[in-house]
């Protein structure tokens, strides 16, 4: 009894230097607009600008770098919302729609992208709701576990003051990406 209560011990302690010795990363903690209010975030918005850590996307979006028209609609008051998007692509207006679910966070929003196994969180990091708003977008690829940063900029208008584009530009170096990489999306024929 002795010997197997030594072992246990010899155990419960290896485990604790093990857990002692692996350093633990945590989750970034990003906040939220303070006092988020979803009904005023509602409506017409336009993606001025964005950036990425993912390739891919950046190519995809400078070789096409426009405004996409975005219209959020609620489902139901307190409920999920909907984001429609229109963008001119191939020559043509195109438009898809997303379902975002809500998270006990005000201002952080859940979707699924089926097309690449990717579960997005988005975080709305600040808005004055009449002019623009900042929208940082951290996914996870579930087959491949390969994490994206994405970060956007929203303008009620087509376009935002030098002040607000700096904040953004903040934004994007406490990400790690850099200014050159940002894509000024330009104004095309779907984006009224």
């Amino acid at each position: 009894m002795q010997r197997t209560w030594s072992l246990v011990s010899l155990l419960v302690l290896g485990s604790a230097w093990t857990l002692q010795t692996i350093s633990v990363v945590p989750e970034p903690l990003i906040l939220t607009q303070e006092n988020f209010d979803l009904g005023r975030f509602m409506g017409r918005w336009y993606e001025v600008a964005v950036v990425s850590t993912c390739p891919h996307y950046m190519q995809r979006k400078s070789a096409n770098p426009v405004i996409v028209a975005l219209e959020l609609q609620q489902v139901a008051p307190g409920g999920n919302f909907t984001m429609t998007a229109t963008s001119f692509r191939n020559g043509t207006c195109m438009e898809t729609s997303t379902d975002y679910g809500l998270t006990a966070t005000p201002g952080r929003f859940f979707h699924h992208v089926a097309r690449f196994g990717a579960d997005v969180d988005s975080f709305v990091v600040h808005t004055n709701y009449d002019k623009y708003a900042t929208v940082l977008q951290l996914s996870t690829e579930k087959s491949s576990g390969n994490k994206t940063t994405i970060v956007k900029l929203y303008g009620r208008a087509m376009n935002v003051t030098a002040a607000v584009l700096d904040d953004f530009k903040t934004l994007v170096r406490q990400h790690g990406m850099s200014d050159e990489t940002i894509i000024m999306n330009q104004n095309k024929a779907c984006s009224r």
